[in-house]
C-alpha cells in the first residue's frame, strides 16, 4: 500500500480511464457526512468545529477526513449535492404535478437550497480554488432545470412567456439571502406570490 494521502477521489475514481466502484460502506458515510455538513453549516457556519460534523454523522473525524482533506473540500461537496438535489427534484416533480405547480414547487426547493447556501457564502467568496468551478456547476445544472420547468408551464398555457429562467434565479436568491434568520418563512412566502405574479399575461 503506497504511501499516498487518501482524499474523495479515491471512493469515486482513481483516473479518467479506471473506475472503482463506491463501497455501500464508504457511500453511507459520505452520505452522512454531507447531510451532517449541511446542517451544522446552516446554523453553526462553515467553520463549525469538524468533531461536531463528524458526531452527527455517527461516524469518526478520521473518516472525515478521509474523504474531505480540507474543510474547502466538505463545503464544495454540500454545495455540488444542493444543487444536484434542486435538479432531481425538478424532474419528481415535473412527473408527478401538473406544470405550474411542479413549478411553483420547484422554486420553493430553491428557495431552501439558497437558505443552505447562505451558510456555505462567506467560503464560497473566500477565493479559495476549490470554489472556483462551483458558479459554472450551478449555471450548467439549475439553469436548464428551471428551463425545462418554465417550458412546460408555457406549452400549458399556465405562465406568461416573457419570463427568463435567469431573472427567476436571482430573483429568489435576492429574496431569500436578504432575509435574516428568523424571517425565513417570510422568505418563502415572497417567493410563493412572486410564483404566482407568474400567471399573469404578457403586457
Amino acid at each position: 500500500m503506497s504511501g499516498k494521502k487518501e482524499n474523495i477521489n479515491d471512493d469515486l475514481q482513481v483516473d479518467n480511464s479506471i473506475k472503482r466502484p463506491v463501497r455501500a460502506d464508504a457511500k453511507r458515510n459520505m452520505d452522512a457526512l454531507l447531510e451532517a455538513a449541511k446542517l451544522v453549516f446552516v446554523t453553526t457556519g462553515i467553520d463549525a468545529p469538524v468533531r461536531e460534523i463528524a458526531d452527527k454523522a455517527g461516524v469518526g473525524t478520521g473518516t472525515l477526513y478521509r474523504h474531505f482533506p480540507k474543510r474547502s473540500d466538505l463545503v464544495a461537496a454540500v454545495f455540488r449535492r444542493e444543487i444536484d438535489a434542486c435538479v432531481d427534484a425538478a424532474l419528481v416533480l415535473a412527473n408527478e404535478y401538473n406544470p405550474f405547480e411542479a413549478l411553483a414547487k420547484w422554486m420553493q426547493r430553491y428557495a431552501d437550497f439558497i437558505v443552505t447556501k447562505r451558510g456555505l457564502a462567506s467560503g464560497l467568496h473566500s477565493g479559495d480554488p476549490a470554489y472556483s468551478d462551483l458558479p459554472t456547476y450551478f449555471d450548467k445544472k439549475l439553469r436548464p432545470a428551471l428551463q425545462a420547468l418554465l417550458d412546460e408551464a408555457n406549452k400549458a398555457g399556465e405562465v406568461r412567456t416573457d419570463i427568463e429562467s435567469d431573472d427567476l434565479l436571482r430573483a429568489v436568491a435576492n429574496l431569500c439571502m436578504s432575509a435574516s434568520d428568523d424571517r425565513i418563512d417570510y422568505a418563502r412566502r415572497m417567493v410563493a406570490l412572486l410564483v404566482d405574479g407568474l400567471r399573469y399575461k404578457n403586457p
